[in-house]
């Protein structure tokens, strides 16, 4: 189902003009981080292809991206800082949170405390978990200017990556959506695995205590 809408996004991008092939972007972006299983990051990659072909400038997609990533990061923060305590007792009454992964939001609590706006700074890394730190952040009131900032490194950097490497592939660049499915998998499965230490450690402690 994502390769047919990927295919489908990308006839759409083909036969329009550069303006509106920018706004299509700008789009995907922000959109990518209020649903998820929206795969942004595919196409982004595919902005680099159309730079290289001189189809839209580099630069420019790349500062509109990296702004619509930052803009729906905010809006998912607002949402947390706006109904963060409500979303906390009553998860299933909200629809939009049917596309979050909303198990790793204890988690992820748990790593705003431990390494604060570090973890906003790597969000754009962290795979499957990236609206989930803009909601705790959110959940969290951190301090608005600077989750800004650090969102914006990260989503400067992310973007810039993929950018480059479809550039650098061409019209390779649907092989990055694999390796950034695996990289996905790696991500989740290093976190549920983090995740998996805690409990059992957590136990283990609690059991020779007795």
């Amino acid at each position: 189902m994502i390769d047919q809408f990927i295919q489908e996004a990308v006839q759409l991008i083909n036969t329009l003009p550069p303006l509106s092939i920018y706004l299509v972007f700008f789009l995907v972006a922000y959109v990518e981080n209020i649903v998820p299983p929206i795969p942004g990051d595919v196409l982004v990659a595919f902005g680099g292809y159309l730079a290289a072909e001189s189809v839209i400038g580099l630069v420019p997609v790349l500062i509109l991206t990296t702004i619509a990533s930052v803009v729906g990061f905010m809006s998912m923060y607002w949402i947390g800082s706006r109904w963060g305590t409500l979303i906390e007792k009553k998860k299933n009454k909200f629809w939009l949170l049917r596309f979050i992964p909303i198990k790793y939001l204890n988690k992820v609590q748990n790593w705003m405390q431990r390494w604060g706006m570090g973890v906003v700074l790597a969000n754009r890394f962290l795979a499957g978990t990236r609206s989930v730190i803009s909601l705790t952040a959110g959940l969290s009131h951190t301090r608005i200017s600077s989750t800004i900032i650090y969102s914006t490194i990260s989503s400067l950097l992310w973007n810039g990556i993929l950018l480059g490497f479809g550039w650098v592939v061409h019209e390779n660049w649907q092989l990055i959506g694999k390796y950034l499915s695996i990289y996905g998998r790696i991500i989740l499965a290093g976190i549920g695995l983090f995740i998996a230490f805690k409990l059992i450690r957590h136990y283990y402690r609690k059991s020779t205590t007795k």
